[in-house]
């Protein structure tokens, strides 16, 4: 991973083999963002995603493996119990037009990611929802 800031936002360079969310966690924890949103595109050769059931409270998650162009992924950045909290949502496309997409669990690159962080003033905190089981966001910490 590289990547230059420039003011309130950094453009980042994810590499063949890093995990997206490993290394944007680093990421948040060198430059100490506590709040913010990220938004990208690129290639990945493994997936997971999930899709939140609220009456079970679980998420149910599946693998994908093979060549995907990551055509939609965005998030926000938080805190949970002190800790950089991601929340991911990602999209992408086969050679033949077929689309997988929800909650990311893991991304690893096989060509490259381009990521926008954009990085706010403050902070946000997450309290589990016991209606839903969601960690939802909190304004009062």
């Amino acid at each position: 991973m590289d990547y230059r800031r420039f003011g309130n936002e950094l453009l980042v360079r994810m590499d063949p083999g890093e995990e997206v969310l490993q290394e944007l966690t680093k990421l948040c924890g060198k430059e100490n963002i506590r709040l913010g949103e990220f938004r990208a595109l690129g290639a990945a050769d493994h997936l997971e995603l999930g899709v939140y059931d609220v009456k079970e409270q679980v998420y149910h998650r599946e693998s994908f493996d093979g060549a995907y162009e990551i055509t939609s992924l965005f998030g926000t950045i938080s805190e949970k119990d002190g800790q950089v909290y991601l929340h991911a949502h990602l999209n992408a496309s086969t050679f033949d037009g077929k689309t997988v997409g929800g909650h990311l669990s893991a991304a690893v690159i096989s060509g490259t990611c381009e990521m926008v962080v954009a990085v706010f003033d403050g902070r946000a905190s997450r309290t589990r929802n016991p209606k839903t089981g969601l960690n939802d966001l909190d304004f009062d910490i």
